[in-house]
């Protein structure tokens, strides 16, 4: 029918439309349901945890570094956040997921396309010709202008869920890249952490070694002038030059792990190595390391962004199984089209003609391929739910390590502390009695070498404790919370980016 829609055909489609719509409600394959904490495996309290403690209030580890109060560490984890590349990719990988849920989203909205052109036909003979568009007859004469505009619009009724199964996918997807991007955070914040620990070490560890070796250099001097007077042997003398170079050649391999750790946390701040040593150079004491509780592994089930991330997955992968089912069933869609042509742009629409189509497709004969695709995928969200359990154990042994490991570094600090003490005191009585000549030159060295290792055994005791409480705040989840949103990229949203339809 000319100039209009065919109101009859319309009339007659609408019941089954409706009918076709009441049935959209409802979406083929199995509804996700988030996992308890029994069948995880998740125990009420932790193993090495104190009894008391298992219903107290959950740690706050949004910025557990700041617990250490050291200005340098608080400043260098704060441009990790902001510049660190792993979280950039990550901040991107999540940007990536928000557009696939929206252009998947955009699945259940109609499409439409337009177009139009203008014909000029210049001449002075009047001629007629026949409209392809309409098939009517038109005369010219002389100049005639022809408008002509179309327009399509398609929409896909979702009957059995498909495209609503694949939004509620993509929206999991987004989200586990959401936690991924927490993830990447938490695990920045926590190395720059560990790296800042290993380098203040490093410092403590040159000094102790160059007071000793300034030490052992006025030794060696008081001992080769006792040899010149005949006082001692070469024996001795040897044992103190002995003594002296092993303590010098310890001094290299200790600024080598100074170096190393710089410049990783160089790196992690999105630096060239180097870049950062004079902010780290000005020597400073271990950052105390402050006390901390032990919440229910609930809590940490709950906080870890990996453990959030693999639950995501795994509700993404069954949302993919009510995709590849609704292949198994009819698939309506609606198209509609207009077309019209004349010589005044008014009377385009009024001389248009227009359609609309409803077409169903099934599936008759696939050799099998949309069920083994529905196994297939079936197969891949077991393999998402065992590694969402495998997170979570493994995320349960790295508490339980951290919480042993803290507990351990506590009392080799206090027996450590006690052995340097004892050490520092033995080399005093060591030296007023080999000047006395109550011991020989040996049992002297030997007070000297034991003193130099309880001075960097206490370090690294110290070092140690400061290494596990931070362990034990990544393990327990922290240090995402609070970390800033990331800028977009230059591609994303910068000044030279361009967003086309």
């Amino acid at each position: 029918m000319r100039h209009g829609l065919n109101r009859l055909a319309i009339g007659a489609m609408v019941p089954g439309l409706i009918s076709m719509l009441l049935l959209s409600g409802c979406a083929v394959g199995p509804d996700y349901k988030p996992k308890a904490n029994a069948d995880l495996k998740v125990p009420r309290a932790f193993v090495a945890s104190d009894p008391s403690e298992a219903d107290a209030e959950p740690l706050d580890l949004a910025q557990w570094w700041r617990e250490f109060d050291d200005p340098v560490l608080t400043n260098l984890v704060d441009r990790a956040f902001a510049a660190n590349l792993d979280i950039a990719a990550a901040a991107a990988r999540l940007a990536q997921a928000r557009a696939t849920l929206r252009g998947t989203q955009g699945q259940l909205l109609p499409t439409a396309d337009v177009s139009g052109s203008a014909n000029r036909s210049v001449g002075n003979q009047s001629s007629s010709f026949i409209d392809p568009t309409t098939g009517q007859t038109v005369s010219r004469g002389g100049d005639t202008t022809i408008y002509r505009g179309s327009a399509t619009v398609a929409w896909e009724a979702d009957v059995f869920g498909r495209i609503r199964r694949s939004v509620e996918a993509a929206r999991a997807d987004m989200q586990s890249q959401a936690a991924n991007l927490a993830f990447a955070q938490a695990g920045v914040a926590s190395e720059v952490g560990l790296n800042y620990i290993n380098a203040r070490l490093a410092q403590i560890r040159l000094r102790i070694a160059r007071d000793n070796l300034a030490a052992q250099d006025d030794t060696l001097q008081i001992v080769g002038w006792r040899r010149q007077a005949g006082l001692v042997s070469s024996l001795d003398y040897e044992q103190a030059r002995q003594l002296r170079s092993q303590t010098a050649a310890s001094l290299p391999g200790i600024e080598n792990d100074y170096l190393t750790a710089v410049n990783r946390i160089a790196v992690l701040l999105g630096e060239t190595p180097g870049a950062i040593t004079p902010l780290i150079d000005p020597p400073a004491s271990l950052p105390l390391a402050p006390g901390v509780g032990a919440p229910i592994p609930a809590v940490v089930v709950q906080r870890r962004p990996d453990i959030r991330a693999a639950e995501r997955t795994l509700a993404a992968e069954v949302a993919r199984i009510g995709v590849q089912t609704a292949q198994l069933y009819p698939a309506l869609r609606l198209s509609g089209s207009f077309s019209g042509s004349a010589t005044t742009v008014g009377n385009v629409i009024n001389d248009g003609v227009g359609q609309l189509v409803a077409g169903i497709t099934a599936p008759i004969f696939q050799g099998g391929q949309i069920r083994a695709a529905i196994r297939g995928q079936r197969a891949s969200a077991d393999a998402a739910l065992a590694s969402y359990q495998s997170t979570v154990l493994v995320a349960l042994e790295e508490v339980e390590n951290a919480l042993k490991g803290r507990e351990a570094a506590e009392r080799s600090v206090t027996d450590v502390s006690i052995g340097a003490e004892a050490a520092a005191n033995a080399l005093i009585y060591a030296q007023d009695q080999y000047r006395a000549g109550l011991i020989d030159f040996q049992a002297l060295l030997d007070a000297q070498r034991t003193r130099l290792s309880s001075q960097d055994s206490e370090a690294q005791a110290r070092a140690a404790r400061a290494t596990a409480t931070i362990q034990l705040y990544k393990a327990l989840g922290g240090g995402w919370e609070s970390a800033p949103t990331p800028a977009p990229g230059p591609y994303e949203g910068g000044t030279n980016s361009k967003t086309r339809p």
